[in-house]
Parts: C-alpha cells; sequence; structure tokens
C-alpha cells in the first residue's frame, strides 16, 4: 500500500488541476467575450458596459451562494459527491449560456453557471491537502491552482479561433466549455475520497455547520480574515484587467486595449505565480511571508498601472502581467483557510471562503468602485478603491495565523 499511494496522491493532483482549468475557463469566459456576445444581442456600446457589470455581478452572486450550499455538503456527503455534482451544473449551465438570447436569459445562465463553478476548487484543495503529506501540501495545492489558472489563457485562445470579426462564433466557447465539463466528470471516477473524511463518517461529530463559524469570536475572526485578505485578487481581476479598456480610454493610451487580451495575460501570469508561492511559502517555511511578497508585487503592479497616462497598448499589457503575477496567491490564501480549520468544517470553510472573497467583488468591491466614480470620476475612483482595498486586505494578512505544516487530521470542537 505504500507504493501505491504517492500514485493516488499524484492522480488527484493531476484531476484537482484539471478540473480547476476547466473551472478558470468557464469563470472567466463572460469577461473574455462580453463584447462580441452582447453586443450581438443587439445592446448599445454603452449598455454592454452596465449589461457587462451587471451579469458579472449576477455571476458572482451565483458563487457567493453555491460556495455555502457546495461547502456545507463537502462536509455532510463527501468531497467527491461535490466535485461530481459542481462539475455536472457548471456543464450544463456553460451549454446554457451559448443558447442565450436576451440578457434576461444571459444573467440566468450565468447565475447557474457560477453555482456550478462555486464547488470546484475548495473541494479540489480540501481533497489535495487531506490526501498530500502536510510537507508537500502547499506545492501539490499550488500545482492545481496554478495549472487550472491557464485555463483563462485557454479561454482567450478559444476565443481568437471561434470568434470571427462579426462576434458571430462566441456561442461554440460556450459548448466547449460544457464538453470539457463533461470530459472531466469521466476522469474523476478514479480519485479516491479523503481518508481523514472517511474516518470521520459514522462519528457522533457535528458536520458542516457553517452557523458555527459566526457563534465563536475567535473562529469568526479566522473565517473573516481568511477572506478579506483576498480582496486584492478580485479588484484587480474584476475591477483593473477586466475593464482596461476604459480605464485605457481615461489615461489617453494610445491604441485600442482589448480587455480579453489583458485577462489572458494577467491569467497567465498568474499561473506562474501560482506554482511559484508554493516553492516560496516551501523556502520560508510560511504562509504568511510569501503572501506578503506577493502582495508587495501585485502593489507595484497597481502603481505602475495607474501610471500608464498616453503608454501605449502594450504598456497596458504588460502591467497586467506584473498584475497578474503579484495576485498569483489564489491556492495558497485557500490552503491556509483550510488549515485553519478542522476536518468536520473543512470543506465549508475551503469551499465558501474562496466564493465569498469572489462575491466580494459584488458586495465590497464594485459597490465601493460604483460609489467613488461620481465624485472623483473612473481614473481616480479605481485608484481609491485600491487604498481602501489594499488596507483592509493588510490587516487582514497581520492577524491571520501562521499554517505552514500544520497537522489537519483533527476535528473542530463545533
Amino acid at each position: 500500500m505504500e507504493k501505491k499511494a504517492p500514485s493516488l496522491f499524484n492522480l488527484a493532483v493531476i484531476v484537482g488541476a484539471l478540473g480547476y482549468f476547466v473551472d478558470v475557463y468557464d469563470l472567466l469566459l463572460f469577461s473574455i467575450i462580453r463584447i462580441p456576445s452582447l453586443k450581438s444581442l443587439g445592446l448599445s456600446a454603452a449598455d454592454i458596459k452596465m449589461k457587462g457589470q451587471d451579469i458579472l455581478t449576477i455571476q458572482m452572486y451565483g458563487l457567493l451562494i453555491g460556495g455555502i450550499i457546495w461547502g456545507i455538503l463537502g462536509d455532510k456527503k463527501g468531497r467527491l459527491r461535490v466535485l461530481f455534482a459542481s462539475i455536472i451544473l457548471y456543464s450544463l449551465g456553460s451549454i446554457a449560456n451559448g443558447m442565450v438570447h436576451t440578457v434576461g436569459q444571459y444573467e440566468l445562465a450565468r447565475f447557474v453557471t457560477g453555482l456550478g463553478l462555486a464547488g470546484e476548487l475548495g473541494a479540489g484543495i480540501t481533497l489535495v491537502s487531506e490526501l498530500m503529506p502536510k510537507e508537500r501540501r502547499g506545492i501539490a495545492t499550488s500545482w492545481v491552482a496554478g495549472i487550472g489558472l491557464s485555463g483563462a489563457v485557454f479561454a482567450f485562445l478559444i476565443k481568437v479561433w471561434c470568434v470571427g470579426p462579426d462576434g458571430e462564433g462566441w456561442r461554440t466557447c460556450y459548448y466547449i466549455g460544457g464538453a470539457l465539463g463533461f470530459v472531466l466528470l469521466l476522469m474523476r471516477v478514479g480519485v479516491l475520497e479523503s481518508g481523514m473524511y472517511k474516518s470521520m463518517v459514522g462519528k457522533e461529530v457535528s458536520r458542516g455547520n457553517i452557523l458555527k463559524l459566526f457563534t465563536n469570536g475567535q473562529r469568526f475572526k479566522k473565517y473573516l480574515t481568511a477572506i478579506l485578505i483576498a480582496l486584492p485578487n478580485w479588484y484587480v481581476i474584476g475591477v483593473l484587467i477586466s475593464f482596461c479598456n476604459d480605464f485605457a480610454s481615461d489615461m489617453k493610451v494610445r491604441g485600442a486595449v482589448d480587455p480579453g487580451m489583458g485577462i489572458m495575460v494577467s491569467y497567465a501570469a498568474i499561473s506562474v505565480g501560482d506554482v511559484l508561492i508554493g516553492f516560496v511559502s516551501q523556502w520560508f517555511r510560511s504562509r504568511k511571508i510569501s503572501l506578503w511578497i506577493f502582495n508587495l508585487i501585485t502593489v507595484i503592479g497597481v502603481l505602475w498601472f495607474f501610471d500608464l497616462q498616453g503608454a501605449s497598448p502594450a504598456s497596458m499589457y504588460w502591467a497586467c502581467v506584473v498584475l497578474g503575477f503579484g495576485t498569483g496567491f489564489w491556492a495558497m490564501f485557500v490552503t491556509m483557510a483550510a488549515e485553519q480549520f478542522g476536518t468536520n468544517i473543512r470543506a465549508t470553510v475551503a469551499t465558501t471562503v474562496p466564493n465569498m472573497a469572489r462575491g466580494s467583488l459584488a458586495v465590497i468591491v464594485m459597490p465601493l468602485f460604483h460609489a467613488l466614480v461620481p465624485s472623483l470620476g473612473h481614473f481616480k475612483g479605481g485608484w481609491m478603491t485600491g487604498v481602501i482595498v489594499f488596507a483592509i486586505a493588510f490587516v487582514a494578512l497581520a492577524m491571520t495565523p501562521e499554517t505552514f505544516g500544520k497537522d489537519l487530521n483533527y476535528i473542530e470542537p463545533l
């Protein structure tokens, strides 16, 4: 049995990485084909901007709600069951996106897709974290995210191949996402359930009780800070990069800027960052030091982004690369969240935390940005939003306990 264990662990990492690859493909596809898809539905340029923000917000609400549902089920019914069910839902949702003909239908399809996508990463990270030896946990989960996040690059390439100059072909991009999900479903068959979870089943243990995260002060503080340390990620992706064409217009960038290209190059850099941060964490034997380093890189990227007055589109894309690399701490922040809680509520935490962070775009970042823009303008409102977001995240990171090398085989006293 000792000789077989590594291959099982490797299979979990590989399939987890490919699962997250499809997840990111579907998650970012709307932002990449937002303009041609909405234009084909007959929207004006002004409506494309406003409705695009609305649809993205609704998708984030789906992620937020789905994270709660899948997280609880992951602790009550098992990590693998959540993975199977979430893949089926977001695959069907992706196919439904390709069949929409009105904005209302598009909003519903993105909401359902968001619900499905919410279960993939948290359950996958929980499973890999519980299967891998604690000394290799950070590197394994970093590989999951690093490979998975390259799904955004693949989504952009599919857009280039499928979407013509007239905007037609965007529906095919969604059909491909749905097909990839069902192929992934077949690959999941060989993955085993977590031994930590199975050893807990049958015992008189409270599992997946999300309310218990809010009834204990120390537990709530750990949960809240775990979410808030990722605010810069969605400020960068959801505001700066997704709408980099609008910022480029305000800053008089000399030429057209494609937000799809911005997303593609930033996620290529995020993939690299997410792999490297696992080794940085291993080198320093600290999750927190690695996060401080990558946050510093992100701040440098933000300063560069807002100093692009009259620059070329290439300069804007290079700024997106730096921003992407700096925010390449997605797997590390989810791993830290999982490591702070016991087996009986770990999937709930690891699934809700990334989706609460994603949902923060809809409930914190975008409302803050929209509140500041009327009085400060697009440009000043953008960087002021960043100042507030980073201040919150840095306080949260300072309050977060170190989790490197922590033993995860324990029950949370709920």
